[in-house]
């Protein structure tokens, strides 16, 4: 068992807090036994700003979301921690008040457009439904705010649209129609897992260029889920980088991604290609990422890490300050730049 992880230190003061996960432990049920999926994860994300999470594919970052957002049920479910926003604990709370507060005070927006929406209802009602179910509007006052919304995020031609289903729309079309929904109450968290996944380089900008803008119109707190470093490095203010359902090191992109300081990080940046020379050689980090039915009881990377020693196998290194804004969860992080 880990030891709970440090808070991020880039906003441990800060009054402009939207979301504060502390320790959060969610344990995955599986055929061969109960797994732990996301090991004492602490984070927060400020308003106005986008955190990214980043590793790689199976390292917790969607389960981490769907605890947030209270969508692990039946497979899966919060062991420790809190997950704050305006001083109440989702966690702890209420099926209510988890229901008043989705929308309102935080949303989510899935990489799966088509599946994320209802193929047997129009979008227009689709769009419409938090206006009537949070606000009491009429069915045409909703029916107003739902065209509006859809001009917002840039749907061209609402008022002859809103009545088409979602099949009849690009991806990039139902991408923006599932921010829209996101958005439509003005969420203080806005949790965007994969967004640009199935779309286009194009597509891809437009999306991302959609969400900084609702971000700032909104003041929102974004939190992007994904495995992309150049969108991390492009969209995000801060990072924390996640191996095997751990947060290993956290802080501003710039100073992360320019000199990382735990060997996970460094190994993702030596990962992208520099070179297009035909031929060239392609860096990646060996070995694979272990088993959730077998985690080490010392420091999850050890058997890929080249620092790796005894102090590694025998104990778990927790979220450490390296400054005031950067923390990483590595014994040897001062040797990570040379490794």
């Amino acid at each position: 068992m880990s030891a709970p992880t440090l808070t991020d230190p880039a906003t441990d003061t800060d009054d402009r807090v939207a979301i504060d996960v502390e320790d959060l432990t969610v344990d995955l049920r599986t055929p061969t036994g109960t797994v732990r999926a996301v090991d004492h994860v602490s984070f927060r994300a400020r308003r106005g700003e986008t955190l990214a999470l980043l590793g790689e594919s199976g390292c917790g970052k969607s389960m981490t979301a769907q605890a947030l957002v209270g969508l692990l049920a039946p497979i899966a479910s919060v062991t420790d921690g809190t997950i704050t926003i305006d001083d109440i604990d989702l966690v702890s709370a209420s099926d209510a008040v988890r229901r008043r507060m989705a929308g309102t005070e935080l949303a989510i927006v899935f990489q799966d457009a088509l599946t994320a929406l209802n193929p047997v209802y129009t979008v227009g009602t689709q769009l419409a439904e938090p206006f009537r179910i949070h606000r009491k509007m009429s069915k045409k006052q909703a029916r107003h705010e739902a065209i509006e919304l859809m001009r917002h995020v840039g749907i061209p031609e609402p008022e002859t649209r809103i009545d088409s289903y979602p099949h009849q729309f690009s991806g990039g079309m139902r991408q923006r129609l599932l921010i829209a929904m996101a958005v439509a109450l003005s969420p203080k968290v806005l949790l965007a897992d994969e967004p640009t996944t199935a779309l286009d380089v194009t597509v891809q900008a437009q999306i991302m260029a959609l969400l900084q803008r609702l971000r700032e119109e909104h003041d929102m707190a974004v939190i992007l889920i994904t495995h992309d470093l150049a969108l991390v490095a492009e969209q995000a203010d801060r990072v924390a980088i996640m191996y095997a359902g751990n947060v290993v090191e956290t802080g501003p992109v710039n100073e992360v991604f320019g000199n990382p300081r735990h060997p996970y990080t460094k190994g993702l940046l030596d990962s992208v290609p520099v070179s297009a020379e035909r031929g060239a050689d392609l860096k990646s980090i060996g070995g694979t990422p272990p088993d959730l039915h077998s985690i080490p009881v010392g420091c999850v990377y050890q058997a890929r890490c080249p620092l790796a020693r005894g102090r590694c196998i025998d104990e778990r290194p927790t979220l450490t300050r390296i400054d005031d804004k950067r923390a990483a969860a590595c014994h040897f992080s001062e040797e990570t730049p040379n490794a």
